[in-house]
């Protein structure tokens, strides 16, 4: 879909800048901001993220609009999360100042994600955003928590953040933010970025990560109980199980048992398990 005069509306390098400059703005580096000035990596993110006419999409840390003016020609709204007390209301008037056909398919909720447990108007179904690398995996893992709707996710984070996120188990970067991930679905890296497609430019390249929505492991566990293990068990990445989960359960001694109960080896490590031993290892504690 393109606009009267043949163009989609999205915005270059140069628009970018002066937009910038007109608002004000100067990214920093506090509030993670490197706004994407790249048409190709903008429609990359939205093809990747398989999005569609009746979706919902939230997106978080909108910056300036780049992505935003990519989705709203494809999806039935956008959610647009932002914290930036100047980028928040000029949100709306870039979009109808480039393509007011499509402004009744925004909102703009200025906030920070973090802080919003619900929405309203029709429930999301995916997440599409350029994360602020600062904040990228909690917001990822909330927004999962508190939107059981969102079936899919596509989010671009620091490549570092997108391997950890991705790794299985025995990998060197498997951890917390593997597993957790994991609670909620499956989860790939499905794409690299390069630094250039951002201005800022970053000190380091860039990940699409993608989470589909799965039923987490059948437990007697709840979330939290599986995630404070998953929390202990990799505080001491080299220690055994048997002696992560010591102030855990109590003791090493409590957690050997807890361990044997789950079928667990207490002589593993965090970094060799997957979602569903953690959730094991929840649940016979709670039968304990």
């Amino acid at each position: 879909m393109v606009t009267p005069d043949g163009h989609d509306g999205l915005l270059g390098a140069t628009e970018i800048r002066l937009l910038a400059d007109r608002l004000g703005v100067r990214p920093t580096k506090q509030k993670g901001q490197n706004f994407v000035i790249d048409g190709n990596t903008v429609r990359r993110i939205v093809r990747t993220a398989e999005v569609g006419p009746d979706d919902v999409v939230i997106e978080v840390g909108p910056g300036l609009g780049s992505l935003t003016l990519a989705l709203l020609p494809e999806v039935a709204r956008v959610v647009a999360i932002e914290i930036d007390d100047v980028l928040a209301p000029a949100l709306a008037t870039t979009v109808e100042a480039r393509r007011p056909d499509l402004l009744d398919r925004l909102e703009v909720v200025h906030a920070d994600a973090l802080q919003v447990r619900s929405l309203d108007g029709p429930a999301p179904t995916a997440l599409v955003a350029n994360l602020p690398y600062n904040v990228s995996v909690p917001v990822i893992l909330h927004l999962l928590e508190h939107f059981p709707s969102i079936r899919r996710v596509l989010v671009m984070v620091q490549l570092e953040v997108a391997d950890r996120l991705a790794a299985g188990p025995g990998s060197k970067v498997y951890g917390v933010p593997s597993v957790k991930a994991r609670w909620y679905g499956d989860v790939a890296l499905v794409g690299k970025v390069g630094r250039t497609v951002f201005w800022p430019a970053p000190n380091v390249d860039s990940g699409l990560v993608a989470i589909t929505r799965t039923s987490p492991p059948e437990t007697t566990a709840t979330r939290a109980e599986v995630f404070a293990v998953v929390d202990a068990a990799f505080a001491q990445r080299r220690k055994t199980l048997r002696a992560a989960l010591g102030q855990w359960a109590g003791s090493p001694a409590a957690a050997e048992e807890i361990l044997r109960a789950a079928g667990i080896d207490p002589s593993e490590r965090g970094e060799q398990l997957d979602v569903a031993a953690f959730a094991a290892i929840a649940a016979a504690q709670g039968r304990e």
